[in-house]
């Protein structure tokens, strides 16, 4: 029934029907910008981009595990290697390197996880047992989007010093749809980490002999943090402060990396 007859049924004044139009029509209104603010928020929250996944290896693993037995360099591949090592140690510091690999990478993992990245760590102790093949496999099936291998370097001279990334080549029999982004990412996570550091630059080597290279599926780099061998890295390498420079360091890289890959789409 039309709204003025209901007044006039209802025996209201025309004050009081004005006052009970306008307040329908602010219910109206209110209701209407209700609808509108929860498809707003809907929405924004269809566009929020899921964060990324970084994979982490904490190179090696502590003496007491026998990681002997051999397993393939790469898929399909009848040379064979040892399923992992105990890495170098600090000429002048004495820190294992299976150490300080991992306190980085735990140090890395925090401050990935504060910038609202996801972080899969391959291991998080010194006692576990899980071959390089294994650690390649394990990240990807995590759904992580890079892997990150944390390593420190050694040498016969005390000189040698710096850091080096180590990235499949373009015609790695493995991995070849694999070089483009891992030369990419070897590089961005070299230029920011040598500039957080003050480290020197030794620039990417390329190696197809790595097995949680070979057997990995997704964007993989082996960053060489420095040397053990030399006693300026090793030490500025074994101390808990620096250590979180050389963490943020990466992490400034990762950025860098998703950054670059974000844009071009």
């Amino acid at each position: 029934m039309h709204f003025k007859k209901l007044c006039n049924k209802w025996n209201f004044s025309t004050r009081a029907a004005a006052v009970v139009l306008a307040f329908l029509s602010a219910v109206s209104l209110t209701g209407a910008s209700i609808v509108k603010a929860e498809a707003s928020d809907q929405l924004q929250v269809s566009q929020t981009p899921s964060a990324h996944i970084i994979g982490i290896d904490p190179g090696h693993q502590g003496p007491n595990v026998d990681m002997s037995d051999l397993e393939p360099l790469g898929p399909g591949s009848t040379e064979m290697k040892a399923k992992a090592s105990t890495g170098t140690q600090g000429a002048f510091s004495g820190l294992p390197e299976y150490q300080l690999n991992l306190d980085v990478s735990l140090k890395l993992q925090k401050i990935l996880e504060d910038r609202g990245y996801e972080t899969v760590l391959t291991r998080t102790d010194n006692d576990t047992a899980i071959s390089n093949k294994e650690r390649a496999e394990y990240v990807a099936d995590q759904g992580a989007e890079i892997y990150v291998r944390i390593h420190a370097n050694g040498a016969e001279s005390s000189s040698a010093a710096g850091a080096l990334t180590i990235s499949p080549s373009s015609s790695n029999p493995y991995v070849p749809q694999l070089y483009e982004e891992s030369d990419r990412l070897s590089q961005c996570i070299l230029d920011a980490y040598c500039d957080a550091t003050g480290f020197d630059n030794r620039g990417i080597t390329y190696a197809d002999n790595m097995t949680g290279i070979n057997w990995s599926t997704i964007p993989v780099t082996i960053v060489e943090m420095g040397f053990m061998t030399n006693e300026s890295d090793d030490l500025k390498m074994s101390d808990p402060d620096f250590q979180e420079t050389m963490a943020s360091g990466i992490a400034d890289a990762i950025d860098d990396y998703f950054a670059e890959k974000d844009s071009a789409y």
